[in-house]
């Protein structure tokens, strides 16, 4: 695939709404779809832009550029969609990191509350996606999001940088 065979589309070529049941549907160059699917083409990076718009069979329709050049409600309605499909917890702080014998403990506070990780080691379950961002994995394949590590609180801030 070559850069020409991309399709970037624009607001006036998309718009998307709930169906029945919540089904993600939309009307794109005028052709309506009952079901549609959405990636994002850069998930580590880019949360609200890239978006791939896709029919339930896969095949790609176009990308829209930002959801921010999108109809509001068009625009809400992807963004839910993103959320649901990239189901990710937000630390807002780390109450401890603590290493017992070979696994790392982590007790964190997120948008939804209290969790837990266990970690093998760092390398392995951190990683770097750009900026002051930090993702967080465990055994399980929990994942979690520092969105903003610098704009934590003092304390998580701390343990942060102890560890790393």
């Amino acid at each position: 695939m070559s850069a020409e065979d991309i399709r970037m589309l624009s607001s006036e070529e998309l718009y998307v709404y709930r169906g029945e049941g919540g089904v993600l549907q939309g009307i794109v160059d005028g052709k309506t779809y009952h079901e549609l699917l959405i990636f994002l083409t850069f998930p580590m990076r880019y949360t609200s832009e890239y978006v791939s718009i896709r029919t339930k069979d896969g095949n790609e329709l176009g990308i829209v550029r930002s959801l921010a050049g999108l109809d509001r409600d068009s625009a809400a309605v992807l963004k839910e969609e993103i959320e649901l499909r990239y189901f990710l917890p937000r630390v807002t702080k780390i109450e401890s990191i603590k290493q017992r014998s070979d696994l790392w403990f982590w007790e964190l506070q997120t948008h939804l509350g209290s969790i837990r990780i266990i970690m093998r080691n760092l390398h392995d379950h951190i990683q770097f996606p750009g900026g002051d961002r930090i993702l967080l994995s465990d055994l399980d394949g929990r994942r979690c999001d520092i969105v903003n590590w610098r704009q934590l609180d003092a304390h998580s801030q701390r343990l942060l940088r102890d560890i790393l």
